[in-house]
């Protein structure tokens, strides 16, 4: 009886305190799951391009390659077509966006507002706009969401309704104003607890993925993977304009960072899959200095198990691993937050201010 008074109260105050940033950060989610198909429907000069699907993977590189030629010296980054982009676009050193026809090289536009807006969103969702210590914020909040505000509610739930199932996941809609707060609550929590658990896991990813990495690489005792070798060994030379001309067998190229100085590197980033699609996030990178010696080579077919995990941790927050009916309900999760937010506070405040009323 004591125990549960004590996880009460640790529900509630913890509820008050993580529930509002558990709250921002799955609006804010929400609206990021349909980013692809709001911003391409915005803005298809920038994004679409008739027949990307004939378009070959020579052409998005020689394409690529011309553009990096024409002003090599400025380039900080090229994006090849990913997702809902179709085209390719460059950021330059100065800060500038070009989007580009994949084909013919024709410059298409600068970064429109809408694109912008949804940069800022995703910043908001994992930073809070706050610099430096904000990602700590939200990442922390998830992990106390994810560690002890569902696992708490689930053990509340439990206590009560283990012999009758039934009444734990009803909602009585002609009742009163607490107890209608009280069903919605615990409704709610429970049928989405599993969902809300998997993304406040992913989420927390994003701020402490190396401490996950650490965890992640305990499965890797049991990994037949760990005795594969890397396909590109460190150290070998690669001249980076080969890796323009010469388009990867298994991986298609999604991204290009050039060195921002002396002692920075080439990263090339892959992707298996160009487009949105369900199941697994392959991916490969390759570091290159610029004497052309590799530095670093991964890639999923020859990572660890645990690499391989913390691909998917992208994937799996935003439902895309399951497809269409994952980002839906990935989407409609998002908003179980503040529901429960805003139901936990008016059940205390019914429950604790309306009896010195009499009522």
């Amino acid at each position: 009886m004591l125990f549960s008074k004590i996880v009460k109260k640790f529900h509630l105050y913890l509820g008050l305190s993580c529930g509002i940033l558990a709250s921002i950060s799955g609006l804010t989610g929400s609206m990021y799951v349909w980013q692809p198909e709001i911003t391409a429907a915005l803005n298809p000069n920038l994004l679409k391009v008739d027949s990307i699907e004939n378009i070959s993977e020579e052409a998005l590189l020689k394409t690529s390659l011309t553009l990096y030629e024409n002003r090599k010296d400025t380039v900080a980054k090229i994006f090849l077509p990913y997702r809902e982009q179709q085209t390719i676009f460059i950021v330059y050193n100065n800060g500038q966006t070009l989007y580009y026809h994949p084909e013919n090289g024709k410059v298409l536009g600068q970064k429109s507002a809408s694109i912008s807006f949804f940069e800022d969103l995703l910043n908001i969702h994992r930073t809070l706009g706050i610099p430096k210590i904000g990602k700590y914020i939200v990442g922390g909040s998830a992990l106390l969401f994810f560690l002890f505000l569902l696992t708490s509610g689930l053990f509340l739930w439990w206590k009560k309704y283990k012999f009758n199932f039934n009444k734990g996941i009803k909602i009585k809609w002609k009742r009163n104003r607490k107890r209608f707060n009280y069903d919605v609550h615990k409704t709610l929590g429970f049928l989405f607890f599993l969902p809300l658990l998997i993304m406040a896991f992913s989420g927390g990813y994003f701020t402490y993925n190396t401490y996950y990495n650490e965890g992640f690489k305990l499965v890797d005792t049991i990994s037949a993977n760990n005795t594969l070798k890397k396909r590109i060994k460190v150290g070998s030379a690669f001249d980076v304009k080969d890796l323009l001309k010469n388009p990867d067998k298994q991986y298609s190229l999604r991204a290009i960072y050039f060195p921002k100085d002396s002692n920075d590197a080439y990263q090339f980033r892959y992707i298996k899959d160009r487009f949105i699609v369900p199941g697994l996030r392959k991916t490969k990178e390759l570091k290159v200095d610029q004497n052309d010696k590799v530095i670093n080579e991964t890639s999923f077919d020859s990572d660890p198990i645990s690499e391989q995990i913390a691909a998917q941790m992208y994937p799996i927050h935003l439902g895309e691993i399951a497809g269409l009916l994952g980002r839906i309900l990935v989407f409609i999760s998002g908003f179980v937050p503040i529901i429960l937010f805003i139901t936990g506070i008016r059940y205390y405040y019914f429950r604790k201010y309306k009896k010195k009323n009499g009522r």
